[in-house]
């Protein structure tokens, strides 16, 4: 067999990539995804939309390459996380639109809990903080406002699932999930590797609706036959983030790497057992695989990452495409003093405030728009420094180099204002869709594709490292103004 067929679904698109035994890509599809805002503050996704434009990117990823069913060892799937969907069992149709992981129509739920002093004991079983984005009160959210959800839920008659769940129902008819996604959830204890009935009752989630936990890397069914001209073995699953992590090697201890897509998403290996944040990061699972102890994570997430590009050129008009930004920015030294705090859906970690929004300060008479796209730039380059530093307080300093990946980190410009912004080395892969990568290691693996860690770290490559170039002095000063700036957007909307 010649290839691993990974499915890539995404916040915006979906996409399907074949890769080839040297873990190269040999073709790529993509379908974008409508977005869904029906108040503010809300997110929707359409579920059949996401199963039709993932089917339809498959399909044309095989027939780009000329590739057969039989040409395929394996299909790896990576999905947005904590998005949740509630669909029958018996005829697949989803209840209701997805939630997004991006919505946060469940923070009053979630402060309410927090009032309720349940926070130390979610955190401690979960390795999450109480918010929004994670899926327990989104399912809670749909049982409680679909018009009888909640008691066919209990009778066994709906099923749960993140995306993962959703494509491998539609794939192969099981109703599985990995612990990637799971400890997204706020249902899943790390401890256990297991769904904890503690959680369950908090957060009011009947049994009966959750999937079958399974590992990261191993044989989950059958594609049929007719979806792409004959059987495939579904054999990885991981979510988008921690695939990432897997398609980065970042296999050892201290290893990290950091996403811009939509959001950010900056991840350490924090090695077999679950490691504790005392910055309000989180712990979480890595993958797990067939044999021996689950890898752990601990993470930091940014909601708003490359999307303030696309709010640039979408909302404000400021540039006609996203690839514009560089250039733009790139006309000024710097921002001239002007700071852009993104947080349209609230901010992520460290600060975890739903109330959060938007800001633009430090503007003069002289700002121009090349001012504030390099401000919007380097806003996605300070937060990702936040979550760095609070990483390194917690690994006793341990990360020595970023790894990166995702769309922006082609961009140059915004790669070298963040070794700027965190002082250690900014290292780009000569493949930067490492996750989808990481969705076909992991499906190559179960089927031998390819022979272990050891194969899959040999494969990683340089495209070209970013030394930081500003000294600690002025990178703190920064970092300070940085931090002055977003606190004019906390809490703005309590």
């Amino acid at each position: 067999m010649k290839f691993v067929l990974a499915l890539d679904q995404g916040t915006t698109s979906s996409r399907a990539i074949l890769f080839d035994r040297a873990g190269r890509p040999a073709s790529i599809a993509q379908r974008e995804l409508h977005q869904h805002y029906p108040q503010p503050g809300w997110v929707e996704h359409d579920p059949l939309e996401i199963w039709s434009t993932q089917l339809d990117c498959a399909r044309q990823a095989l027939r780009d390459a000329g590739a057969a069913p039989q040409d395929v060892a394996a299909i790896g799937i990576a999905n947005q996380r904590e998005t949740t969907v509630i669909w029958e069992r018996a005829s697949g149709r989803p209840i209701a639109n997805a939630i997004v992981w991006q919505d946060r129509r469940t923070a009053d739920i979630c402060a309410k809990l927090r009032a309720q002093g349940c926070e130390p004991e979610v955190t401690a079983r979960t390795g999450l903080v109480l918010d929004p984005y994670f899926s327990a009160t989104k399912i809670g959210w749909l049982l409680d406002h679909v018009a009888g959800a909640r008691v066919r839920a209990e009778r066994g008659e709906l099923a749960f699932g993140t995306i993962d769940s959703w494509l491998i129902w539609n794939l192969t008819g099981a109703h599985v999930t990995d612990p990637s996604n799971a400890s997204r959830t706020s249902l899943f204890a790390l401890g256990t590797l297991s769904w904890d009935s503690q959680l369950l009752a908090l957060f009011g989630i009947p049994s009966p609706i959750l999937p079958r936990l399974t590992g990261s890397s191993e044989i989950l069914g059958q594609a049929r036959t007719e979806l792409l001209g004959g059987p495939i073995a579904v054999a990885g699953n991981a979510g988008d983030q921690q695939a990432a992590t897997f398609g980065q090697a970042c296999f050892a201890p201290g290893m990290a790497k950091n996403t811009y897509g939509t959001g950010c998403f900056l991840l350490a290996n924090a090695g077999t057992q679950p490691r504790s944040s005392a910055n309000r990061l989180l712990a979480t699972v890595g993958w797990k695989l067939d044999r021996g102890p689950p890898t752990y994570l601990i993470e930091g997430s940014v909601f708003v990452g490359g999307a303030v590009v696309q709010w640039l050129r979408d909302g404000l008009g400021v540039i006609r495409e996203a690839h514009e930004v560089e250039a733009l920015a790139g006309q000024v030294d710097d921002s001239g003093g002007v700071f852009l705090v993104p947080a349209f859906a609230g901010l992520g970690a460290p600060y975890w405030d739903p109330d959060a929004r938007g800001a633009i300060v430090g503007l003069t008479r002289g700002s121009t728009r090349a001012h504030l796209a390099r401000a919007a730039l380097e806003s996605i380059a300070l937060q990702s420094a936040e979550l760095l530093g609070a990483v390194q307080a917690d690994c006793g300093g341990m990360v020595n180099e970023l790894r990166v990946d995702g769309g922006a980190s082609r961009n140059d410009l915004l790669m070298q204002m963040q070794a700027d912004a965190l002082g250690v080395p900014v290292v780009r892969p000569a493949v930067t869709e490492t996750t989808a990568l990481g969705a076909a290691y992991l499906a190559g693996l179960a089927t031998g594709f390819w022979s272990g860690l050891d194969q899959i770290s040999s494969l990683w490559a340089l495209e070209r490292r970013f030394e930081p170039a500003l000294s600690d002095d002025r990178r703190q000063a920064r970092l300070t103004q940085w931090r002055r700036a977003v606190e004019r957007s906390r809490r703005w909307a309590g």
